[in-house]
């Protein structure tokens, strides 16, 4: 009978240990199936005495809770109803059988498959600090709060034994063997060539180009995003549905959640298993950015760098890898295929960090400061647990893990730890391609997350905006095609199916002092300014950095008018420069934007007479029964950077 990575992790454990926590776990998973309808038995409350002391720290335990079919909840472990009783079964007999084998005196059983365990299967330092036995225990917290410390100490442990999975010789072949290798690297020696050529004080190195074309490779040619799965009978579009029951083999793959994917006109649901076994996604290739950034972790392990798995619990994942060249850690985005832009997420998305996490087969290190410029912000959000608690327990996760490296590599993880601490307390401040929304996952999937557009940045305008960027379908095609109807009131992506996105200030990048006026005595509809202000601004950004490519040809239509002493004066801007240009509702071409990677349009309403002077600049004027006319069009023609 094969057996699972974590009752091969928990086999592990001095025989004492292993007799102790093996008996609970029966007991968990006994009354289950003895009382198959009883509430109680399917939940584990987090803050247990019991639990926390003589399950929580046990290596491989709580893993097999979680093999056994139980999900983490806010303050407990649950077995819910669509849990399959089949594969609790069989981690419960791969338990029984190893107690079986020990009370009966003899040797504790030696798994067959252990060989292709991420423990057996590292080299042996590094195996023997996957398998160190000591206990890793999080210090006393008060009563309070700990609930949400155990739950947190969960987290850590379950994510710090996943990634031992990368580790696996067996699996980084396997992954090698979907990995173009040698086109890989050969692109990688021909950009490091030309970036030596073009500065001999280069200092990046091999790896460094090597990374961005595993990038480029994972995004473009391997791994592809699922928002709804087409329908398996007529490919037509799906819904999300409630959750459907997962298989014994969904949950032997690590998935403990099966989306339903449901079409209407079928009446059928299409499974989507959230698979968590890396092994399993270089297979099935496609997901969301937990699967994205699993595989491509893995991918980057098969090809000896180093990385780290990052978990961030405001809802995302992704890799950093290290650079030998640079000494330093970069952060690496599969799903956006972007390379060394931390604040993409704080400053482009607009999210509100707490904790972002490390995991590496050595370390687990809190890197939130990196991915922050605003600390005392992020400060103030960190109320799960106590400060000293994580720090407290991340040393004891990390002494445990490391206790029979060499002093060797002990000391590299000091001093780079120490260069780490040093980046966290300097000051940071955005880089191009930091300032862009998200671009994988749909418009409406990215709008109910809050991560299309960035926080913040200073400007005493307004708040965050929304950023063009290159969806998969335009970077395919290299060309950007949006219009605007103010009749309508919507935005059509045209190089994006034409997609539809509702409210004129939805895409807008900035505005100050502007609203849309109907006037339903006249039939006319308009932006203008609020009738307090002289001045309204508003702004349209579009940026193509974070996908590699930069501008061939631009084209845009813009109408406003004007009455009496009133004014629009509209702009393009750029890194190159900013030009001004009329908004006569004819199309422009702008050769000046040629080889840009971002631009802004903008619009500013001025002037005007008497008490009515903020309707004497309109943009956009136009009448409601032209549902049809498009007042704001912009094409870009893409290349390669």
């Amino acid at each position: 009978m094969a057996v699972s990575p974590a009752v091969t992790a928990l086999c592990e454990n001095p025989n004492e240990v292993f007799l102790d926590v093996a008996k609970l776990l029966l007991t968990y998973a006994d009354n289950i199936l003895r009382y198959p309808n009883e509430e109680k038995y399917r939940s584990i409350r987090i803050g247990n005495p019991t639990f926390s002391t003589k399950v929580l720290p046990i290596k491989g335990a709580v893993e097999c809770l979680f093999e056994m079919g139980f999900e983490e909840a806010e303050t407990h472990l649950v077995f819910p109803k669509s849990a399959s009783v089949e594969q609790l079964k069989f981690i419960r007999e791969s338990i029984a059988e190893e107690r079986d084998q020990r009370l009966r005196g003899g040797c504790p059983i030696q798994p067959a498959t252990q060989a292709a365990s991420a423990s057996a299967s590292t080299s042996a330092p590094d195996r023997a600090a996957a398998t160190s036995s000591q206990p890793v225990v999080p210090p006393p917290q008060q009563p309070s709060s700990l609930e949400s410390s155990m739950s947190f100490f969960v987290t850590l442990q379950s994510n710090f034994q996943h990634v031992m999975l990368y580790e696996n010789p067996e699996l980084q072949l396997k992954a090698r063997s979907a990995i173009p290798h040698q086109e890989l690297s050969s692109a990688a020696q021909k950009k490091l060539k030309e970036a030596k050529e073009a500065d001999p004080e280069c200092k990046l190195g091999i790896e460094d180009f090597l990374v961005l074309e595993l990038l480029r490779w994972f995004k473009q040619d391997f791994f592809s995003w699922v928002d709804c799965l087409p329908c398996s009978r007529c490919g037509g579009p799906t819904q999300h549905g409630s959750s459907l029951s997962p298989s014994t083999d969904d949950l032997r793959w690590g998935a403990q959640r099966v989306e339903n994917h449901y079409c209407q006109s079928c009446r059928i649901s299409t499974r989507f298993p959230r698979y968590n076994n890396p092994e399993k996604l270089l297979e099935t290739r496609r997901g969301r950015c937990g699967e994205w950034a699993n595989c491509f972790t893995l991918c980057c392990r098969a090809l000896g760098l180093e990385a780290r798995y990052i978990w961030d619990s405001t809802d995302h994942v992704w890799t950093e890898i290290y650079s030998a060249a640079q000494r330093r850690w970069l952060h690496c985005d599969s799903c956006e295929n972007v390379c060394d832009k931390p604040l993409l997420y704080e400053i482009g998305w607009g999210k509100k960090l707490a904790y972002v996490l490390a995991f590496s087969k050595d370390q687990v290190v809190d890197v939130t400061w990196r991915y922050s410029c605003k600390h005392p912000e992020v400060l103030s959000r960190r109320t799960r647990v106590q400060e000293a608690w994580l720090l407290h327990t991340i040393n004891g996760l990390c002494a445990s893990r490391q206790q029979s490296l060499s002093p060797d590599r002990k000391k590299e993880l000091t001093e780079r730890l120490l260069v780490e601490l040093v980046e966290f307390i300097s000051p940071k401040k955005p880089k191009p391609g930091e300032l862009g929304g998200r671009n994988s996952g749909s418009l409406a999937w990215r709008v109910a997350r809050g991560e299309t557009g960035g926080a913040d940045t200073g400007t005493s305008t307004q708040d965050a905006g929304f950023v063009f960027t290159p969806t998969e379908n335009e970077k395919s095609d290299k060309i950007l095609h949006v219009r605007y109807n103010i009749t309508k009131d919507q935005y059509c992506r045209v190089s994006n199916n034409c997609e539809k996105i509702q409210n004129w200030d939805q895409c807008v990048w900035r505005k100050e002092s502007v609203f849309k006026k109907v006037e339903h005595d006249w039939n006319m509809v308009y932006i203008a300014r609020t009738e307090e202000s002289s001045m309204g601004r508003i702004s349209w950004k579009f940026d193509f950095a974070s996908a590699g490519l930069k501008i061939k040809q631009a084209s845009i239509i813009a109408s406003s008018q004007t009455f009496h002493s009133g004014k629009v004066c509209w702009r393009l801007h750029s890194s190159q420069t900013t030009t001004e240009f009329s908004g006569d509702g004819k199309m422009q071409s702008f050769s000046s934007l040629c080889g840009s990677s971002e631009f802004i349009v903008s619009a500013e309403l001025s002037g005007g007479e008497g008490d009515q002077s903020w309707q004497h600049s309109q943009l956009f004027r136009q009448s409601l029964k032209e549902e049809e006319e498009t007042s704001f069009e912009i094409i870009i023609h893409l290349q390669d950077a």
